[in-house]
């Protein structure tokens, strides 16, 4: 499963959508005019980063069922 290249791009996908949402839950939880600016964009990059992993990981238990 490691030399799956689907496999290594989906849990890395995954680590990307865990360090948008803990680095937004840092600026979230300072606030300040950076939170009051940047906190829907960090959002939306957190829900694409999220629907990517979501499709990759679809597609690699798609492909290893058969």
């Amino acid at each position: 499963m490691l030399n799956d290249p689907l496999f290594l791009a989906a849990a890395f996908m995954a680590l990307v959508v865990a360090a948008i949402l803990m680095f937004g839950i840092g600026v979230f939880a300072r606030g300040g005019e950076f939170n009051r600016r940047h906190a829907n964009r960090l959002m939306r990059w957190r829900l694409i980063a999220q629907f990517i992993a979501v499709v990759l990981i679809v597609a690699f238990a798609w492909f290893m069922r058969g």
